[in-house]
């Protein structure tokens, strides 16, 4: 089957060859034809080091895909049924799973450093970035990764559910729990800036201001919920206006730099809320005055994969989608194919797209 591989971290081009081939299906294995597939931005923080990821790899964790074989211990999903992959399986056994932080499990996160479950050229295995690999045709998962979702839905949109606005929508909703009538700043409008702006908007918030310096994306995002979009350089005059300066009631860092996460403390109100959405370098350290951390009484709170039980969330922002209530399809900036990756990435790079869809022939 064709599949995009990294050979080596930092490499600038992905090898796009037809060799590739899955280990067998384990008894809770589920073997899942991938139909679409997103272009996120995390696959180029895997691409260049930013997330460390086992090499040879097989980026792509953003998908979603027909189930085409199960293991004999598997009755959650069959062959036919439309699936998102989960990048973040829950064991739902552990003190965390059943401690209700499925998103924080970590067993098959430390699987997928051990275990490939690919192999190219022979024998030579390769793996699936966070277990997963949607940048091939098909892929091998845990049960718990391959979440049953409505037919109805397309795949486009099924395949963004399985990251990005889980991520943005769930850390509005999940982590923050946005209140109705409240204030909110996004920092960042990429596809996960934009699936906040819609989950603020969802929770009933009266003003959202967009902060990107990007003007490209400014439309983008009012379309999707914001009320406001400015420059950073902008936001000084935005924060008078919108609340006498005075500060938002959330502040959503979603760029992974401590920079922006600094720059959502400060737009933040005393007593307000500041979640850390954005995916940053682990040698990036974040300056926080001890005095201000104590008598700001502002709650530093961070969002993994939207705090989602995705057994749960999957099947909710699908309905909510497919209700009016979200809307995915700006989301999608292009739709290209698998064989045109290497350009999808370079376009991300740029920083001038949103979500690049890979749509399997």
């Amino acid at each position: 089957m064709r599949a995009a591989l990294l050979h080596a971290v930092g490499d600038d081009k992905l090898d796009i060859r037809d060799d590739v081939t899955l280990t067998p299906v384990g008894p809770t294995d589920v073997r899942v034809r991938i139909r679409a597939t997103g272009v996120c931005h995390s696959d180029l923080s895997a691409m260049t080091g930013v997330l460390p990821q086992p090499v040879p790899l097989i980026p792509g964790h953003e998908g979603a895909g027909e189930v085409v074989e199960v293991g004999d211990h598997v009755s959650t999903v069959k062959p036919g049924d439309h699936v998102v992959i989960s990048w973040r399986p829950a064991c739902q056994e552990c003190d965390l799973c059943l401690g209700g932080q499925p998103y924080l499990c970590m067993k098959y996160v430390i699987e997928s450093f051990t275990k490939g479950n690919f192999r190219f050229g022979g024998d030579t295995t390769a793996f699936g970035m966070a277990g997963c690999g949607t940048w091939a045709e098909e892929t091998v998962v845990p049960w718990q990764g391959a979440i049953k979702i409505d037919p109805e839905v397309p795949w486009e949109v099924a395949a963004l559910i399985g990251c990005g606005i889980t991520t943005g929508v769930g850390a509005a909703i999940n982590t923050a729990k946005v209140r109705p009538g409240s204030t909110v700043a996004v920092i960042g409008c990429g596809g996960v800036g934009l699936s906040v702006i819609q989950g603020a908007r969802v929770s009933g918030a009266r003003t959202i201001l967009a902060v990107d310096p990007l003007k490209s994306k400014h439309e983008l995002a009012k379309k999707v919920g914001a009320t406001h979009a400015v420059t950073p350089d902008e936001v000084p005059g935005a924060l008078n206006e919108l609340t006498g300066g005075s500060g938002f009631d959330y502040g959503f860092e979603v760029v992974g730099k401590s920079a922006t996460i600094q720059s959502a403390w400060q737009v933040t109100r005393a007593g307000g809320d500041v979640i850390v959405v954005g995916a940053g370098a682990a040698d990036d350290m974040v300056s926080i005055s001890a005095f201000s951390l104590l008598f700001e009484g502002k709650n530093l709170l961070s969002s993994l994969y939207g705090e989602a039980d995705v057994r749960h969330d999957f099947p909710y922002f699908a309905n909510l989608y497919k209700a009016g209530q979200l809307d995915l399809e700006t989301m999608i900036s292009s739709r290209i194919r698998l064989a045109d990756l290497n350009d999808a990435v370079a376009a991300l790079k740029s920083g001038d797209v949103l979500r690049q869809i890979v749509v399997m022939d």
